[in-house]
């Protein structure tokens, strides 16, 4: 089965759309899912573009709206996660998922889908401290403070998906699990985001909760966004018991930049699928 991987699709549906089909054509495939590793930005109206934690500059209405009123409709089942750049006051409507317009789901803060025996799981947001053993409190009208605090992941979600038992396939994240650039190459990532280098080498860049889930759930692939780079990582995981059901491995990890000209923002993958599952 062909999916396609989004970084950071910043409301840029037409493009991204636009690129799959070229890759479908060049490459004589059929791509069958598109999964969004946050900032999808799910803009309907003015209204939710006052909701969305960004300066003002950033604040335009893309192109989602257009999917959402039926104008067009996705050609290509579509699955993303949240991020930090999000229509808050929308997909706090979902919490547990959900269709946010024809062929385009949700994943909800923390949830996982079968598709086609593929098992699909993520969790949005981004990791800050000193929110995350905290509830969801943010409610409308958001401050500037709970527009940024309602995307913040929450101990909650991360507890419910260390109690899954069936080995997940795909799993995403909008920031990186903490501890993955050494994974990978790290020498190369840091000549590209020299910035990064502090946080590496202090151990604070990514996601410790994200981290957490990947080792529990050792899924086949892990994907993200949030850092604007294209780093890739191959976690291997001790053996497991005959008893437990997951007896993955190794992990491959794939972050994608955002979506702009001459970037790595998406990558189309051939991933097996237990039709029977």
């Amino acid at each position: 089965m062909y999916i396609a991987i989004e970084g950071c699709a910043h409301g840029e549906l037409d493009k991204i759309y636009d690129t799959i089909k070229l890759i479908e054509q060049k490459k004589s495939i059929k791509v069958e899912m598109l999964i969004c590793c946050g900032d999808f930005e799910s803009i309907r109206n003015r209204n939710d573009l006052e909701c969305m934690a960004v300066p003002a500059k950033y604040r335009h209405m893309q192109t989602f709206w257009q999917y959402y009123c039926g104008k067009k409709t996705a050609p290509v089942l579509t699955i993303f996660i949240g991020g930090n750049h999000e229509a808050t006051n929308y997909l706090q409507e979902l919490p547990y998922g959900g269709w946010v317009a024809p062929n385009i789901y949700y994943l909800g803060y923390a949830g996982v889908i079968q598709y086609k025996g593929l098992r699909i799981g993520g969790m949005s947001g981004i990791f800050k401290q000193h929110d995350y053993a905290k509830g969801h409190f943010e409610k409308s009208p958001y401050s500037e403070s709970t527009k940024r605090s309602a995307y913040h992941v929450r101990q909650l979600e991360v507890f419910r998906l260390c109690q899954i038992k069936n080995p997940i396939d795909v799993m995403l994240s909008h920031d990186w699990p903490n501890g993955i650039v050494n994974h990978g190459d790290c020498d190369t990532l840091l000549r590209r985001k020299k910035h990064f280098a502090e946080d590496v080498h202090s151990n604070r860049l990514g996601s410790t909760p994200a981290w957490k889930v990947l080792h529990q759930l050792r899924p086949k692939y892990w994907f993200s966004g949030h850092l604007h780079v294209k780093f890739s990582a191959v976690v291997h995981h001790p053996a497991s018991s005959k008893e437990q059901k997951n007896q993955n491995t190794t992990t491959k990890f794939l972050a994608l930049d955002k979506c702009l000209p001459r970037r790595d923002f998406l990558q189309v993958i051939d991933v097996e699928a237990d039709v029977d599952g």
